[in-house]
């Protein structure tokens, strides 16, 4: 269900003016790409014909499309049937959703002040027209009247589905509120809307503006050649020739901290990093998130629930909090354990070097080398040269090859929005069309930290007809560096595969309708087992190529790799449990406290006896995922973490490259996740309800 709010009056207004103004739409179609039929191959976004100028009539154009098709609804004499209520409902706002699609990937990964701005003043104007939609009591009591009759109707399953979850989204939107209380459920939505623009902007300047300059070789010393030439690249993008810069985005931070033998240069870099948003400046975002959570717990109360987890979790697979809970507390302490026992270890190479300090956070990457070295006799520095990112992407492709026959055939005059997106043709085995794929790999000002999976097109049907979809895969991976090509980590491996995972279940989408009602805690099943093919060994020797000598890489160094799976788990699994506890205590909040962000989250951690040496995966004032679409649902990553790892038993026990089960879990999971209820695809898949003893053995948290 669209949801969202303005002040009444102008919002009133603004749709009353643009529903009025069908012959300034008109004139504006002479010069405005969104309203010409679109003539580029595949009928992509012409990103190379659109200016600024063209967003903000095309969305208000795109509102009044879609507002007329909605009176159309409404306006039928036909008593409310399936298809001419809520099928009819799913086909509206194709338009805008092109208009959206367009806007929103390039907001996150080619933004400028001047799309910053469109997006602060057509924000209230989407979050007014999803209110008038969700809150429109005529087309409410069409939707009713056929969900009342559904037990007489003849659906498919995916049907149902969509009737179910189309007549819960309006009572979940504030459909069965009074009238004041709609009112005040809009005022809510509205503030909400610019609220978290307003944080996610101040992100992106915090990101941009935190970096270490250093002037001088001294300051260079411990890092590798690869590493220097990296921080001198970086340098001469922020004009400064002849320097040195580390910047807080991950893939040039963690080599620093990683192998920088000055202690107060990885200090100075890591609290760069852990204080942004939290420096009390232009950009600081503690006040914005207290008035975020305040004004969700006020609308979750509005709409009957106790927080705004409650409200939240309802629609996903945990339910309530409570579950939630339970399942992250039993993590929590085989993991505090084992990651207690890894500081131990550092502390004593600390010892044993005479440091004279306590293991700090800003310590943690660079120790964890040093005992990965001492424990496994290899380095982060000696994987690097066998995962450049062109044989990576060529290995992801080989294992789409062997598992499902996909094809990608790279197209070279296709319009981008940045010279350096690569485009591809996805294809059947047989030729036929799947979709295309926008890939962006590098990190650059106007680009978002993370990395993420969307799509400028969603597949849907359009009489009778699948309309292909348009995924786009965007990361911040290594730059190219001096005379090396952009040489991954094998974190940056893993996330590869992860968000191509992501790609997969677009492209694979097989979908009559547009509706897709995907509990967050199961999204994340399509990219996560992606994860486990990257370094299998037998796929490792199909891609995994020095960019230098083409040798494959050393079987000793895989059974290095393999020997070391379980390095650094504790770390890795309590800095994101922490996370997703923080989240969860964010939004299970009544409202009406008074907070103090610090001491709130120093509270939160300290309950949990966190080590002072972790400092939580996203901390509050950075906690993006906290603030879209993982709202009290960041525990959906290890929630999916459970069902990944035991698809990927079905994989180990018929052979990773298994064509009949790969075309099982396409069948299944990504042609149809969304349009039936998740464990119900997850068990025609696998047979039973996923074990979560293979997530623990994974990260070396089972007792055996």
């Amino acid at each position: 269900m669209k949801q969202g709010s303005l002040f009444r009056f102008f919002t009133l207004l603004a749709i009353v003016l643009l529903s009025l103004q069908p012959a300034v739409a008109k004139d504006a179609s002479k010069d405005n790409p969104f309203f010409r039929a679109r003539t580029t191959p595949f009928q992509v976004p012409p990103f190379d014909k659109i200016t600024k100028e063209h967003y903000l009539p095309a969305f208000k154009e795109g509102m009044r499309k879609e507002q007329a098709e909605i009176d159309a609804i409404v306006a039928r004499k036909q008593a409310p049937s399936f298809a001419n209520t809520v099928a009819a409902l799913d086909h509206s706002g194709i338009f805008l959703d092109g208009v959206s699609s367009m806007f929103y990937s390039l907001l996150g990964a080619e933004t400028n002040p001047d799309l910053q701005a469109i997006a602060r003043d057509v924000s209230p104007l989407l979050s007014a027209h999803g209110d008038n939609i969700s809150l429109n009591e005529k087309l409410f009591a069409r939707v009713k009247a056929v969900y009342d009759q559904r037990q007489k109707l003849v659906l498919t399953p995916e049907e149902s589905f969509l009737l179910e979850n189309t007549y819960k989204g309006f009572i979940r939107s504030g459909a069965l509120l009074d009238a004041a209380q709609k009112n005040r459920l809009r005022d809510l939505n509205q503030q909400l809307s610019l609220l978290g623009l307003k944080f996610g902007e101040n992100m992106l300047a915090e990101t941009n503006s935190s970096h270490i300059v250093i002037d001088s070789p001294e300051g260079l010393a411990g890092l590798p050649e690869s590493v220097r030439a990296m921080g001198a690249d970086t340098a001469k993008l922020l004009k400064l020739d002849g320097k040195w810069a580390y910047t807080t985005q991950v893939p040039s931070m963690t080599p620093f901290l990683q192998y920088s033998t000055r202690r107060d240069l990885r200090e100075q870099l890591h609290r760069a990093y852990f204080m942004r948003g939290d420096r009390d400046n232009a950009n600081d975002n503690k006040e914005i998130v207290k008035k975020i959570v305040t004004l969700r717990a006020e609308r979750a109360k509005l709409l009957g629930y106790p927080t705004f987890a409650h409200f939240v979790l309802e629609e996903r697979m945990a339910k309530d909090p409570a579950t939630v809970m339970t399942f992250l507390q039993k993590l929590w302490t085989p993991a505090l354990q084992r990651a207690g026992n890894e500081a131990a270890e550092m502390q004593a190479i600390i010892d044993r070097e005479q440091g004279g300090f306590q293991l700090a956070s800003w310590d943690w990457w660079h120790y964890a080398e040093k005992l990965r070295q001492d424990k496994y006799a290899f380095d982060d520095s000696v994987l690097r040269p066998y995962f450049a990112l062109e044989n990576v992407k060529k290995g992801i492709f080989t294992l789409c090859d062997k598992l499902y026959g996909l094809q990608f055939a790279k197209l070279e005059s296709l319009p981008v929005y940045n010279p350096e997106v690569q485009v591809y043709e996805v294809k059947e085995a047989d030729g036929s069309h799947v979709g295309l794929l926008y890939m962006d790999f590098h990190p650059r000002p106007g680009k978002r930290g993370g990395a993420w999976s969307g799509a400028l097109r969603r597949e849907y049907h359009e009489k009778g007809k699948r309309v292909p979809p348009i995924s786009t895969l965007v990361c911040n991976f290594t730059r190219p560096a001096g005379d090396a090509p952009s040489l991954l980590s094998i974190d940056e491996v893993s996330t590869f595969f992860h968000e191509f995972g992501h790609s997969l279940d677009t492209l694979f989408d097989d979908c009559v309708y547009r509706d897709r009602s995907v509990p967050r805690d199961a999204v994340e099943l399509p990219s996560q087992i992606m994860e486990n093919w990257a370094l299998e060994p037998e796929l490792l020797k199909l891609y995994s190529r020095h960019y230098q000598t083409g040798e494959i890489i050393p079987a000793a160094l895989v059974e290095k790799l393999k020997n070391s799976s379980l390095f650094n788990q504790g770390f890795e699994t309590v800095e994101y449990l922490a996370a997703s506890f923080l989240d969860m205590a964010w939004h299970t909040l009544k409202g009406g406290e008074a907070i103090d962000v610090r001491s709130f989250e120093t509270g939160a951690m300290s309950a949990l006896g966190l080590i002072p040496a972790i400092v939580p995966r996203y901390r509050t004032p950075y906690f993006n995922h906290m603030i879209s679409g993982y709202a009290a649902g960041y525990y959906s990553y290890i929630w999916s973490g459970v069902l990944d790892k035991d698809a990927y038993e079905a994989f180990k026990e018929k052979g990773i490259f298994d064509r009949a089960t790969a075309t099982s879990f396409r069948r299944n999971i990504l042609a149809k996740l969304g349009t039936e209820d998740a464990l119900t695809l997850y068990k025609r898949f696998r047979g039973a309800e996923p074990r979560i003893e293979p997530l623990l053995r994974s990260r070396g948290l089972l007792q055996e």
